[in-house]
């Protein structure tokens, strides 16, 4: 049965692109579905590609080519928590190297202007230590950053 609640996110003609390397790039993340136009449309012609079924680590999303009308903002974004450092620079490094942009405090975005947080758990859980000496030692590390070093997280956790 299909998912009640889908994730809807507009493009300008790259639904199919951004979610395939979607699907190349995160688990348990996949294209599913391809619909062509049946007719033309404000940003397309018939038989042009007007949505996408995909998934990005088990949440429903479709993909819509509605044209350069709208753009994505960091109001939305997709939180990846992360386990270790590999799977961190891993993921950071394929939006990045695939035309995406560094941002502050682990964030990044895609070249479609689709935000993602590569945040690794160890992060959550220093930000969220019950010492708030050490939490705000973690934050002030993490506001330093761009793609989140974990051993520098851990250091400032520990006082180091």
């Amino acid at each position: 049965m299909p998912s009640k609640n889908t994730i809807c996110l507009w493009y300008d003609g790259a639904a199919l692109e951004a979610a395939e390397f979607y699907a190349r790039t995160f688990p348990d993340s996949a294209v599913q579905a391809v619909h062509h136009a049946p007719g033309d449309f404000p940003s397309g012609k018939q038989g042009a590609v007007l949505t996408v079924e995909f998934t990005v680590m088990g949440i429903p999303c479709v993909g819509l080519n509605g044209g350069p009308a709208f753009k994505h903002d960091e109001a939305f974004s997709f939180q990846v928590a992360t386990e270790d450092q590999e799977e961190t620079d891993r993921l950071w490094n394929a939006i990045i190297d695939n035309g995406g942009q560094p941002s502050a405090c682990g964030w990044c975005k895609d070249k479609w202007g689709l935000s993602w947080q590569i945040t690794p758990r160890v992060l959550i859980e220093a930000v969220t230590d019950p010492d708030p000496a050490a939490a705000k030692r973690a934050f002030n590390a993490m506001m330093e950053m761009t793609k989140i070093d974990i051993a520098k997280i851990e250091a400032a956790r520990k006082g180091n």
